[in-house]
């Protein structure tokens, strides 16, 4: 399927993108993810690998776009955990 990105045109198959991620150990995810083959990778990882360009050429929407018409999963990033009440055991003033 031809996909542009970072204003380049890619012609990926979705097994070809199987294959170049086999054996990549996948990076801590922090922001949208895909699942290949089991695993979940960074798209921003994902995008590099197969694309062999640095991360700062192109976008996570892009390779969220070009993945999911591979017919990839993709995953929106998890909400930041809520930073929890730092006060100290007390009244209602905190004393």
């Amino acid at each position: 399927m031809r996909c542009v990105i970072a204003r380049f045109p890619f012609d990926l198959i979705k097994s070809e993108v199987e294959q170049s991620m086999n054996g990549i150990t996948p990076e801590p995810v922090t922001g949208v993810s895909v699942t290949i083959g089991g695993h979940v990778y960074p798209v921003m990882q994902v995008g590099e690998v197969i694309t062999r360009q640095s991360r700062r050429d192109f976008t996570s929407g892009e390779m969220r776009r070009a993945l999911t018409r591979l017919g990839f999963t993709c995953h929106d990033p998890r909400p930041a955990a809520p930073a929890g009440d730092t006060r100290a055991e007390g009244g209602v003033l905190g004393w």
